[in-house]
């Protein structure tokens, strides 16, 4: 199982931000992580630009989105800007998108959101063909009608993980993607809800086993102090929880919350974490880092204490 640590979007001005995320992806490629996994928030810096970033000053680590909304750009657009940054990173990006949710689509955009799984198929059977070029992009199906030229190839093997949370969006993440970037999925919903559902619609389309990313707060923290971290990821962490699309999936597990996915406490009991995700079924893991403390000075050794264990950990579950 791979171990990837999520960079970004954090609070602060924009002017500084980009230095911190070079940073941070510096400590992750050189403290042996697989994977930089960068979130796409509706109010934060674009997430494939921030890979092309990143993407200039590392060599070897795996840059990620997770996830890129499809409604608010056309295929063609989002394959071109893919194209560019995977590009800009030697060929390491694997690209994360997904159908988002209401409150984003259509509350937050003004865009419809009628049909969220049949305009995933759609999109993305225009933007897997935009990604297999250089060449022309002939597509037609319900949604699109495109007749575009295509330059621009990848310039390596491009993984498309696809964010997938229920029965339809999984049977399509199987057949059209390489893998699934999840959410609030507890242990026990990856493996008798995800892993089953995406496997063995890949299986029926001849494609390889998909890769299982699973997103998860991790604190480093002493006995007595795991209540407190459960609290700041409920705090920090929870907004999305309102999401029907979230709802169901926490329904598919033991986890009623964000707090309770998060692998907290001593090196043993994040390393246990790990271990019952890997056992679920996950290819992956992405790591989001979750520090506890009264003052900023508090809250920044926190997450270097528990990036540190973080990296000495993966290599026990590669």
């Amino acid at each position: 199982m791979r171990v990837g640590v999520m960079i970004g979007p954090e609070r602060g001005d924009s002017a500084r931000k980009v230095g911190r995320m070079i940073d941070d992806v510096l400590w992750a490629e050189g403290a042996g992580m697989d994977t930089a996994w960068i979130p796409q928030v509706p109010s934060d810096f674009d997430a494939l630009i921030a890979v092309a970033l990143m993407g200039a000053r590392t060599e070897r680590i795996e840059l990620g989105t997770a996830v890129v909304p499809l409604q608010p750009q056309h295929p063609i657009a989002l394959a071109r800007q893919t194209l560019s940054a995977q590009a800009a990173t030697g060929g390491r990006l694997a690209l994360g998108v997904g159908p988002s949710h209401h409150w984003i689509v259509r509350d937050m955009l003004g865009l419809p959101y009628d049909r969220p799984a049949g305009f995933t198929r759609d999109y993305l059977e225009v933007l897997r063909a935009a990604l297999s070029g250089p060449g022309p992009v002939d597509v037609e199906n319900g949604t699109f009608t495109v007749h575009n030229p295509m330059e621009i190839g990848p310039v390596a093997p491009l993984p498309v993980f696809l964010a997938a949370l229920g029965p339809v969006m999984l049977r399509i993440a199987g057949e059209q993607a390489d893998g699934t970037v999840l959410w609030l999925a507890d242990e026990r919903a990856v493996g008798e809800h995800v892993v089953p559902r995406i496997t063995k619609a890949a299986a029926e389309a001849g494609r390889p086993a998909p890769r299982i990313v699973a997103g998860i707060p991790v604190c480093l923290c002493a006995p007595g102090e795991e209540d407190t971290a459960r609290e700041r990821a409920n705090r920090i962490l929870g907004e999305a929880e309102v999401s029907p699309n979230y709802q169901r999936l926490l329904d598919q597990g033991d986890a009623t919350n964000v707090g309770d996915i998060a692998a907290v406490g001593d090196e043993a009991a994040i390393l246990a974490a790990f271990r019952r995700f890997a056992d679920a079924g996950c290819t992956d893991l992405s790591v989001r880092l979750l520090p506890i403390g009264d003052n900023r000075d508090e809250l920044i050794a926190s997450k270097r204490r528990t990036r540190e264990v973080i990296a000495a950990l993966a290599a026990e579950v590669r």
